[in-house]
């Protein structure tokens, strides 16, 4: 137990560089669930700079190029957009349809979307992101909602799913994993690395690709698996 929260699960955000538009627009998809119980009952604001209810410090240097200065970035639904590879990409990978990547949700057709309280809970679109470039390694970011306030109470869960299109490329952000900051989760996640953010400098891999890689291993594992048993034979007989 740590600052009010106890952690099981974890929210997962993953940027890829767009397919469609990958020197303006990047693609984030959101999966996960934190279980939490938290102290303290708090919101998640349609805008606004800083706030430990809907932001937190991510731990690490998040921003390579056109550092945002507490900037607004409009999150517009993949589904609402006319990316078409982008959108064939994330419907290969949704359970049922062809899926090979376990970090796309069930549900990531959907509308990018926060929820409270499980199925008996509320729900509301995430409609932006804030982001601010900080003093040294820990930068800023957020997530703000469609229209007013979206409170939530102590003792319940949170979860996020759906897939979006912001307009800022991938060569503004450093590659890596980034956890939130140790001192700042937002109180709707928990403790540290409850909020995980996954960059990633390359378009989502093809579900071939993910087939080759997979038969050039098997294959060189049959070559090594050969290669011993001759060897031991070889051993055997001198």
């Amino acid at each position: 137990m740590r600052g009010g929260y106890k952690a099981q699960a974890q929210l997962f955000i993953h940027i890829y560089p767009s397919q469609d538009n990958p020197t303006t627009q990047t693609l984030w998809v959101f999966s996960g669930s934190s279980q939490t119980t938290t102290l303290f009952s708090s919101s998640i604001r349609p805008s606004g700079t800083y706030g430990i209810g809907d932001s937190w410090e991510v731990g690490g240097n998040l921003f390579n190029a056109n550092k945002p200065d507490n900037q607004i970035f409009t999150l517009s639904s993949l589904f609402s957009s006319t990316n078409t590879n982008d959108i064939a990409s994330v419907n290969a990978r949704i359970p049922g349809g062809g899926k090979t990547n376990i970090t796309f949700a069930a549900s990531a057709t959907n509308t990018p979307t926060i929820t409270f309280g499980g199925s008996s809970g509320g729900s509301r679109t995430i409609a932006s992101f804030y982001l601010d470039e900080d003093l040294g390694d820990e930068d800023d970011m957020g997530i703000r909602v469609s229209g007013s306030n979206f409170s939530y109470p102590t003792n319940v869960s949170s979860a996020w799913t759906g897939a979006g299109i912001l307009d800022k490329p991938i060569g503004d952000f450093f590659t890596g994993t980034f956890n939130n900051s140790v001192n700042a989760a937002p109180l709707f996640a928990s403790t540290s690395g409850q909020v995980r953010i996954v960059v990633n400098n390359q378009i989502i891999p093809e579900p071939e690709e993910y087939a080759l890689v997979f038969g050039l291993f098997a294959l060189g594992f049959v070559f090594f698996h050969r290669w011993q048993k001759k060897k031991r034979r070889q051993s055997a007989t001198s």
